[in-house]
């Protein structure tokens, strides 16, 4: 009798708490799918050539971003709030835009930006105005679909200077070597992820490669574009599927990557229409609007501001992708933008200002902790100045001041070899493969007498055993190159 009773309030007991228990998962707002207008830009055709995929594509943060940041002292005291990190929501970000589905994964993040994401997705909103209307022009004129420019709103929140834990950088979000994939300088003294322009420009020409890797479909697209096409081609593989919703209720994509698709899709449907989702009070920024100039060469950003009648500050915001007081050396005809109207004003000016007067020399410092033996006759030396000086910069006593743990301020000798700046970097090696798709009657022999190579390399690339049928529409690998000074071995 005893055993029946507890039975009897363990179960009453269960049922009580799965009735109280939150079912944020499931809980949505109730906008209808028919309510919802598809994307108006056109699909593009999937590319029936074999891509071209390179394997060394997923790069660690280490030589994503200089080991220590280099400043100006001017540039110290004004940047409060520099390098603070964009208030994304606490949810990985992801990607994806047409055509818009809704099921309960897209479900659950417009409830989220509805709710915990409002203040987040308020600031993208507002911010989108000054971007959107430029990055969709870019897009229409690189052949892609507009609302592409979704992605950049749920990568950075149009923010140019949001970075990741990945060390991802601008609006697109790229890590260092995509970036330079597709021709954006990154150095000490630019760095084009954070132009919208040419990093707009980047991303297009990134995301139709992916769209022809993928055949022709988005979501698998704009998942290569957060995880990488090379970890998707592998999750088909091990899936046997090239729908996405069926890869992501695997395990072996990250949730970040499950998640992005759905995310990008709820931030398109709200922010076609935001007041239905109850965004009815954003404080949206004018588009931006600029003129281009030309510098020929190295010239201070207070001249170029003070010769379009306007402020250092107004020069930054426009150029976010400058990260010092001046343009960057050894980079001739180098493209800034100014005030619109401002044009005639500026060429004016600075045709009149010879060109050893455009620039002045300041010296740049970075951080320094000190370690346990240092001193700072020993930290002066190793920096090429002296005790006297390095404790005026740091407040601190020249002769009694233990330095052991202190984060010091010093300055750099030189931080850029001025004959190598702005030039292209040195050719690296990088790998590529090629990829076949497998047809029915297909066999690892057949395919190896086709491409030139062993069934042993066809096997080792693919890890394919040798008895093994080869399952139709599988992809493998059937020719690998080295891409060394642009050519491919």
């Amino acid at each position: 009798m005893k055993k029946t009773q507890l039975f009897t309030y363990a179960v009453i007991s269960l049922a009580a708490i799965f009735y109280v228990l939150p079912v944020a998962a499931t809980e949505v707002t109730q906008p209808l799918l028919a309510e919802l207008t598809s994307p108006g830009a056109p699909l593009l055709k999937p590319t029936e050539t074999t891509a071209l995929l390179s394997l060394n594509q997923q790069e660690t943060t280490n030589n994503a971003t200089p080991a220590t940041a280099l400043f100006s002292l001017e540039e110290l005291r004004n940047s409060a709030d520099v390098g603070s990190d964009l208030d994304l929501p606490d949810v990985d970000l992801s990607i994806s835009d047409i055509p818009l589905t809704l099921n309960s994964k897209v479900e659950y993040f417009l409830y989220y930006f509805q709710t915990s994401g409002k203040q987040s997705f308020s600031q993208w909103l507002s911010r989108s105005s000054r971007y959107i209307p430029m990055m969709k022009e870019i897009l229409k004129r690189e052949g892609m679909p507009e609302d592409l420019v979704y992605v950049a709103m749920i990568e950075s929140g149009f923010y140019m200077h949001a970075r990741s834990w990945a060390s991802a950088v601008g609006p697109w979000q790229f890590i260092s070597g995509t970036g330079r994939r597709y021709d954006l300088r990154i150095d000490q003294w630019i760095d084009e992820r954070k132009d919208p322009v040419k990093a707009t420009t980047a991303a297009a020409l990134y995301l139709k490669e992916l769209y022809g890797i993928f055949n022709g479909d988005w979501y698998l697209a704009a998942a290569g574009y957060n995880a990488g096409e090379n970890k998707i081609l592998r999750a088909i593989d091990m899936y046997n599927t090239s729908d996405f919703w069926e890869l992501s209720r695997g395990s072996y994509l990250k949730r970040e990557t499950k998640e992005y698709v759905p995310k990008l899709l709820a931030a398109a449907i709200i922010a076609k229409d935001p007041a239905r989702y109850g965004f009815t009070d954003i404080a949206y920024l004018t588009p931006i609007e600029f003129d281009t100039v030309t510098i020929p060469s190295r010239t201070d950003l207070d001249l170029i501001a003070k010769l379009s009648g306007t402020t250092y500050e107004s020069v930054k915001e426009l150029n976010p992708d400058i990260r010092h007081w001046c343009t960057p050396p050894e980079y001739p005809d180098f493209q800034i933008k100014i005030p619109k109207g401002s044009k005639q004003l500026f060429e004016a000016g600075y045709a009149k200002i010879p060109a050893d007067k455009r620039f002045t020399e300041r010296t740049l410092y970075s951080h320094y902790k000190a370690r346990k033996k240092d001193t700072l006759r020993s930290v002066a030396r190793r920096f090429g100045t002296s005790p006297a000086v390095l404790a005026e910069l740091n407040g601190l006593n020249v002769k009694k001041s233990r330095i052991a743990g202190k984060s010091l301020l010093v300055p750099v000798k030189q931080t850029v070899d001025f004959a190598h700046e702005g030039q292209a970097p040195q050719a690296v090696k990088e790998s590529y493969a090629k990829y076949y798709t497998i047809k029915k009657g297909d066999t690892l022999s057949a395919l190896a007498k086709r491409f030139s190579v062993t069934t042993k390399m066809l096997s080792t690339w693919n890890n394919i055993k040798a008895k093994v049928a080869l399952k139709p529409g599988r992809r493998i690998i059937i020719a690998k190159f080295t891409e060394k000074n642009g050519k491919m071995a």
